[in-house]
């Protein structure tokens, strides 16, 4: 049995290895690991070539679970895999959590699983709105699913729904504040202005810092949540919003539930002083502040009474166990 090199494997992956080759590894004559002899047979089940096609799609039948489900989760794995599975594979609970998990799956081959996932599965996708809000098909799938709260299927409606007219005023003010110079801010205004909340979430993920930071201020919830998922985003951003008393109490909870925002000390620091976190939030990661900036917080007029007598408190309990 013939040992395939890297580069031979390449060129299987893409469509460009010869004919020999192709029918080898249908045949089981290549050694190859079972995820990638799976997402190879995946890829010449779709050849142009009906005779490799065909033989492709018939080894590929006796291939095991565990074989698809690891090919599935690699981050690098092809769209022919992802499309072959929904078609072929959707009945297999974890065949179907695995093209959930893997964030490179594109929307189009979930809309076969998305009426039959598991709760946890369903949830996790909800809350991927890159992939909700790039497909109507997809997030229509799910809003049938019973364990969806009713703010979550309004969610789903409202990324596609007919749209909410964008209130001017509040994009300028926000815009001016995320972009100084003013053709720039004029064009951002424009662009963001002929959006629908769908292309706002996209735009939220994707685009650039100046339209997170403006972004950020919509008026629109979902929209706000996608900022805080755009894999752009900056630890710089987030000690930003989370200073920013012109945010909503909701946006400063989301930060804050975040474990990787809360791992760095200044959006901690900010939150607890921005008067516009939840107390609830404050109080829970008071403890979480060092000394210097406890004793700060009991002079901020700021916030709320509570929460400083409460750092005054802790403050005082400190003291006596260095004693």
């Amino acid at each position: 049995m013939e040992t395939l090199s890297p580069e031979v494997v390449e060129d299987l992956r893409r469509g460009r290895a010869t004919r020999e080759r192709k029918l080898a590894v249908c045949a089981g004559g290549a050694h190859l690991p079972p995820a990638d002899r799976v997402e190879l047979l995946a890829v010449l089940a779709g050849d142009s070539d009906e005779m490799i096609a065909s033989r492709a799609s018939e080894a590929i039948l006796s291939a095991s679970l565990e074989s698809f489900v690891e090919a599935i989760r690699r981050e690098n794995a092809l769209p022919a895999l992802f499309a072959y599975a929904s078609r072929h594979l959707a009945d297999k609970p974890a065949i179907r959590d695995a093209l959930v998990e893997n964030r490179n799956c594109p929307a189009e081959h979930l809309v076969h699983v998305a009426r039959h996932l598991s709760d946890a599965a369903t949830q996790a996708l909800v809350e991927d709105l890159d992939r909700v809000s790039a497909s109507p098909a997809l997030a229509a799938a799910l809003e049938h699913a019973p364990s969806l709260t009713p703010e979550q299927k309004n969610q789903l409606r409202e990324l596609h729904g007919p749209g909410y007219p964008v209130d001017e005023r509040a994009l300028a003010d926000a815009a001016a504040t995320a972009e100084p110079d003013a053709e720039r801010r004029q064009t951002l205004i424009q662009r963001i202005a002929k959006m629908t909340v769908a292309q706002r979430v996209q735009y939220a993920i994707k685009g650039g810092s100046d339209a997170r930071r403006t972004l950020i201020r919509d008026a629109n919830k979902v929209v706000q949540r996608a900022v805080l998922q755009s894999p752009r985003l900056t630890d710089q951003e987030v000690e930003a919003f989370a200073a920013m008393s012109s945010l909503t109490d909701e946006v400063l909870r989301l930060i804050a539930g975040n474990r990787a925002f809360r791992k760095n000390y200044v959006v901690v620091r900010h939150l607890i002083n921005n008067p516009k976190t939840p107390l609830d939030v404050t109080l829970h990661m008071l403890p979480m502040l060092n000394p210097q900036d406890l004793k700060r917080l009991t002079t901020n007029k700021n916030v709320p009474e509570t929460l400083r007598t409460t750092a005054s408190k802790l403050q005082r309990t400190r003291a006596d166990q260095k004693k």
